[in-house]
């Protein structure tokens, strides 16, 4: 994206994809989902020579909010933004780290602001959208820019996120499949976990993405 510069930082043991996206511009900069090694992300913001001015929380499962805690000592106030359906995963985080057996787990601060459908966040002059699309966690949301977007668990590369967890819902997670799928198919998709893809590569080689697109009737 033009004037925006995205590093991928891969963390945890669950391999979640944090992104740390600084406008070139202004150096100014956000984090997507840094989800655990706070100490290593602090240092990739310092290394950037860039100013956190707010993280972003496509949801809030434990291996998605895991740095949370780390960055906002070390960026004091930066507001964390987060759906309001996602609340109760978020204050579980730590119980659910204890029954995974995470070691080192530390529970975020509470969120600030409350993320909201077609509501509009930017970076510089980049400028996202997001999108509620429920069903791998019931406040998961997408950030959709004019050429990317930060998916979280919803979409993968040849696969979606689960729908067997506490709070996922299969059919809300069909439908938030059919919205993705009428993205633009140039846009690229920058997972929570595994390598990036294009809306256009998985509706031709992901089948639960392809189904999901409706079909035109003819007139």
């Amino acid at each position: 994206m033009a004037g925006l510069v995205i590093t991928p930082i891969t963390v945890g043991g669950f391999a979640e994809n944090a992104y740390l996206l600084v406008d070139s511009g202004t150096a100014r900069a956000i984090f997507v989902d840094p989800g655990a090694e706070g100490d290593r992300l602090t240092a990739a913001v310092q290394a950037a020579g860039a100013t956190l001015e707010a993280i972003w929380l496509t949801h809030a499962h434990v291996d998605h909010v895991g740095g949370i805690a780390a960055l906002r000592r070390a960026f004091p106030g930066v507001p964390i933004h987060l759906h309001p359906l996602d609340r109760p995963l978020y204050d579980r985080a730590a119980a659910t780290a204890a029954a995974y057996g995470l070691t080192g787990f530390e529970g975020p601060p509470d969120p600030d602001r409350d993320l909201s459908e077609g509501q509009v966040l930017m970076l510089g002059e980049a400028r996202f959208e997001v999108l509620h699309v429920p069903g791998h966690a019931p406040g998961h949301v997408l950030f959709v820019g004019r050429e990317a977007v930060f998916g979280g668990d919803l979409l993968f590369a040849g696969s979606i996120g689960r729908t067997d967890l506490p709070f996922s819902n299969p059919t809300h997670m069909a439908a938030s499949l059919g919205r993705a799928a009428n993205l633009p198919a140039h846009l690229a998709v920058y997972p929570g976990h595994g390598p990036p893809t294009t809306i256009g590569a998985e509706l031709t080689g992901n089948p639960y993405l392809r189904l999901s697109r409706p079909t035109a009737v003819a007139q």
